[in-house]
């Protein structure tokens, strides 16, 4: 099995680059499966890793866990009081807008009851278009169709959120089989070589947890995606892998500047 590509790993936590298709942990919604990311980063390192955060299983992309039980609760807070930076690529039917926030409330789908009677809880999303492509091919029902690469950063963190925000703005993510549409779906996995949910997590920030310095992690894309940006023409926003560990600034030093 391909060992998993680590970004970044000190003595407390350690960012990989979650390959598309691998479920981060066991849960209830993973009845039958076998694999899972958590496990096969435990077996590399030889000891026990913690979740702090989730990514959903057709999502690639950067993904920390802690190394102690100590150290996942203090960054499982820090994610859950927005204290974490997050962007995103994603490929979208359309052609996207220049910027917009998304404010749409989401009901939350956890799978313990009807989504109907779930409470709708505040989401945000913010969006950017990166470049968009025409391709002279009728798709649907238009002699030309449009794609879009747009740079996403939520602002909340509900399941599925930068999916059902694009959808529900009217630009969903390509390979997005609940939220999308299916014809722009088979069209990117049969003459595009690109089978899979279009959406990968590119960059982390957050401040460590226990040492004094800011960790900034940003996650080169997989192997389909990359040859899909070569194609389309957008390889200059093909990011590469890095991470970088500033100090933090303190008030006094923010003065300075």
């Amino acid at each position: 099995m391909t060992p998993l590509n680590i970004l970044y790993q000190d003595e407390h936590l350690v960012a990989v680059h979650k390959p598309a298709g691998l479920l981060v942990h066991r849960s209830a919604l993973a009845r039958g499966e076998t694999e899972f990311l958590l496990q096969r980063l435990r077996d590399q390192l030889g000891k026990r890793v913690y979740p702090v955060h989730r990514l959903d299983r057709p999502t690639s992309g950067v993904i920390v866990f802690a190394l102690s039980s100590a150290v996942a609760g203090l960054l499982s807070e820090a994610f859950s009081e927005r204290q974490v930076e997050k962007r995103y690529l994603a490929v979208v039917r359309g052609k996207a807008p220049e910027s917009e926030r998304l404010d749409y409330p989401l009901r939350e789908e956890d799978g313990t009851r009807p989504k109907a009677e779930m409470p709708a809880m505040p989401a945000m999303t913010d969006i950017r278009l990166l470049d968009s492509v025409e391709l002279p091919v009728q798709v649907d029902r238009y002699p030309v169709a449009r794609y879009s690469l747009v740079e996403a950063r939520p602002m909340t963190g509900r399941r599925h959120q930068i999916r059902r925000h694009l959808s529900r703005r009217g630009y969903p993510i390509i390979g997005d089989a609940k939220h999308g549409k299916s014809v722009h779906n088979r069209f990117f996995a049969d003459q595009m070589g690109a089978p899979r949910l279009l959406l990968a997590a590119t960059y982390l920030a957050f401040d460590h947890p226990l040492l004094d310095k800011r960790v900034q992690l940003s996650c080169a894309l997989d192997d389909t995606m990359i040859a899909l940006f070569n194609q389309l023409g957008w390889a200059g926003h093909l990011p590469l892998d890095s991470a970088r560990t500033p100090p933090i600034a303190t008030p006094s030093a923010l003065q300075a500047l």
